[in-house]
Formats: C-alpha cells, sequence, structure tokens
C-alpha cells in the first residue's frame, strides 16, 4: 500500500521559504509520494516574454525547499511558466532536478513536456502527467518551441435573449486533437504505471464554487483513459470534489504555499503600470480586494480554505481517496487543521462549494482526514 499527497498552487517568492512549508511538512513526508504545482518560473534571468501581468521568476535556491519538506514531482504546465521566456522554463527544468524533484508537465519541446515523470515506491510506479488548460498561447510547446503541455480550450459568447449588449451565455468546450493528445498520453502511460496521475491547471480564477462548462468533461476524459486520480488547480481558490467511475476529481486544490509580494502594487522592484491596473480589474472582475495584513498573500479571502488530496494504491489499483483540511494563516501557511474546529469549517467549506457546483462528492470524516465516500453510497445531486 503506498500513499499519494497532491496539493495545488505553489509559489515561494518570499525569503525563508523553508518556513512556509514547516508546518505541513511532516504530513507531505508521510506520504510514499507528494505531488505539487509550481506556479511560476525560477530562474535567475531578467526575460519578461508576458503579454499579460508576468510573474517575475522565483529563486531557484527556493526549490530545495520543496524537496526537504517531502515534494517528489512537482507540475509544470500552467499559464506563467513561459513568463520568463525559454530560459525560464530550462533553468526551471535544470534546477528542479537539482534539488531531487522530477519535474513534467514543461520543456524544450511538445515531446519533453508530453513526457510523464515516473517514480517508483513500495513496488508501485507511479506516472504523473501535466497539462495546462487556461492558455496563453505563449505558454504552449510545440516540436520546435519550449513550453508546456496544454489542452486548448474554446469560449463561445451567445447572446440567447433579445437584449443586445445584454449578458451572454458562456460555452467552454476543449479543441477535440489537444483533448485526444492528452488520452493518448494517458493511454500510453497507462500501459506502463502501476498508478496513474494527471494534473489540470484550469478553472476560473479567483472565484468562489465555479466550475466552467469544459471542466468536468476534460476531467473526466482524463479518467476514462485510464487515470485514478485528477488533481487541478490554477483558480487560486478551493473548488469541489467529484468521483467518476470510483475514481476522485478534485477539481481545484486552491492555493497551498502561494506567497509573494508581485502581485501587490507598489510593492518591490516588480511593480509597474500593468501591475497598478490589474490591481483595479481584479475589483470589477472578482469583487474582493487582497487583505492589507498580507499583502504577501494577494488573494480572495476564501482561498485561505485549502487541503491536501491523498490516495492510497494497492497492487490492486484505488482503495481510498480524500482530504486533509487546511487553513492557510496570517503568515501565509498551509497549517493542516483536521480533527479541529478549524478542519470542521475548511470540510464545511468544501462540501458547500461541492454542492453548489452540482458535483456528486460525499465527505466523511475520519480522525485528521477526510474521506471520500464510494460511489454506491452517494446520492445523484
Amino acid at each position: 500500500m503506498i500513499t499519494v499527497a497532491s496539493v495545488g498552487d505553489l509559489i515561494l517568492d518570499e525569503p525563508a521559504p523553508a518556513s512556509f512549508l514547516e508546518p505541513a511538512a511532516t504530513l507531505l513526508r508521510a506520504a510514499d509520494v507528494t505531488i505539487g504545482h509550481v506556479e511560476v518560473p525560477h530562474s535567475t534571468t531578467t526575460v519578461s516574454q508576458s503579454t499579460d501581468v508576468p510573474a517575475p521568476p522565483a529563486d531557484p535556491a527556493a526549490l530545495p525547499a520543496l524537496a526537504d519538506a517531502g515534494f517528489d514531482v512537482v507540475t509544470l504546465a500552467g499559464n506563467h511558466i513561459h513568463d520568463a521566456g525559454d530560459v525560464g522554463i530550462a533553468d526551471t527544468v535544470a534546477h528542479a532536478r537539482a534539488a531531487g524533484l522530477v519535474p513534467t508537465g514543461a520543456g524544450a519541446n511538445l515531446a519533453e513536456a508530453r513526457t510523464p515523470a515516473v517514480v517508483e515506491r513500495g513496488g508501485l510506479r507511479v506516472g504523473v502527467l501535466s497539462y495546462n488548460c487556461v492558455g496563453p498561447r505563449e505558454s504552449w510547446a510545440t516540436s520546435r518551441k519550449p513550453g508546456c503541455a496544454y489542452v486548448h480550450v474554446l469560449t463561445h459568447y451567445e447572446l440567447d435573449h433579445a437584449s443586445p449588449g445584454g449578458p451572454p451565455k458562456i460555452y467552454t468546450f476543449a479543441d477535440p486533437d489537444s483533448l485526444e493528445a492528452m488520452e493518448s498520453d494517458v493511454r500510453a502511460l497507462r500501459a506502463q504505471a502501476d498508478v496513474v496521475l494527471v494534473s489540470l491547471h484550469k478553472g476560473v480564477g479567483h472565484t468562489p464554487a465555479a466550475v466552467a462548462m469544459y471542466e468536468r468533461p476534460v476531467a473526466r476524459a482524463a479518467i476514462d483513459a485510464g487515470a485514478d486520480a485528477v488533481f487541478s488547480h490554477h483558480a487560486h481558490i478551493m473548488r469541489g470534489i467529484e468521483t467518476h467511475r470510483g475514481r476522485p476529481i478534485f477539481h481545484g486544490l486552491g492555493n497551498f504555499v502561494t506567497v509573494t509580494h508581485a502581485l501587490t502594487p507598489g510593492q518591490g522592484a516588480e511593480s509597474s503600470a500593468e501591475l497598478e491596473a490589474w490591481a483595479e480589474k481584479r475589483k470589477k472582475l472578482y469583487g474582493f480586494a487582497p487583505d492589507p495584513d498580507m499583502p504577501y498573500y494577494p488573494f480572495h479571502p476564501e482561498s485561505r480554505n485549502t487541503a491536501i488530496a491523498w490516495c492510497r494504491f494497492d497492487a490492486n489499483g484505488l482503495a481510498e481517496a480524500g482530504f486533509v483540511p487546511c487553513w492557510i494563516d496570517e503568515w501565509g501557511r498551509p497549517v493542516p487543521c483536521g480533527g479541529t474546529p478549524d478542519g470542521e469549517r475548511v470540510t464545511a467549506y468544501i462540501e458547500q462549494i461541492t454542492r453548489a457546483a452540482g458535483l456528486n462528492g460525499r465527505f466523511a470524516p475520519r480522525g485528521d482526514r477526510v474521506v471520500i465516500e464510494p460511489e454506491s453510497t452517494e446520492r445523484t445531486p
């Protein structure tokens, strides 16, 4: 029997990165395989190639803190991985490997980006694939360009009532060719690994509970192709959980350690006109302003609810899945709190956003962990 743990976004862009991981490190080290999503490049380059508000590269010296805290695999397919250009990608991959981490999801070309991370624990081969579903196109790898593996998601706006200029209905769906590429990768990995895990960078940012139209079909396609579990991130806020064919889909694990002044106007050398404009736009789009007492944590107040996903596997496959509720404290540290009043509140939050999204996940607290109930005992929502 082995245990796999997975968390959401990781941004280690403040001094003493190990201190932010310390409260959760014992749990992370206890898992046989621990996975996290590295959100920004780790490089000393000064190149900036984003047309959006770029994520400045973090210090490569922060990556060993992940390995020391128990991380084994880091997923890199995300919207910021090419913000520091080709050099940023090459440096991130190289520094991750030098730190003892196994990266997947980005590389010198598309073939490298689609190559899974494979580790062996307890006699089982565990494979992890990583895909970016949110763009931008500049982040995507090609046969001759560094970047990330991706699923191309299309957005269609349609005014379905007689009110020109009124709010449209939004349709989102995956391009069939890129979806088939992901499915092909999963099937190939299934043939060589005992445990197959898929990481998806997806979702509507900073918005409580919402699961966009494309998200369930893409995640379910990964399961149908042979994945044992899907772990998602990007929205910087938790999403609900469902099961499909008896396997868990974590639609968004939110933030884990995401500490940076880079999105706080007037803070540090990275402040810019684009950042000032983004701060104003964020209020209009998402209806919140970060807590001024936490300038290193520029995210939605509800995003302090987070979790460590876990799955147990034996020679017959998935045996059990669930999560450890965590609360991000005033220093930006995710603190495991299962079995406490704080844990009950975080679990209630995850239950509420799961119901709000119409997902079928049902949960049962068990000590410091929460178990996802098997589908046979679930009610149809």
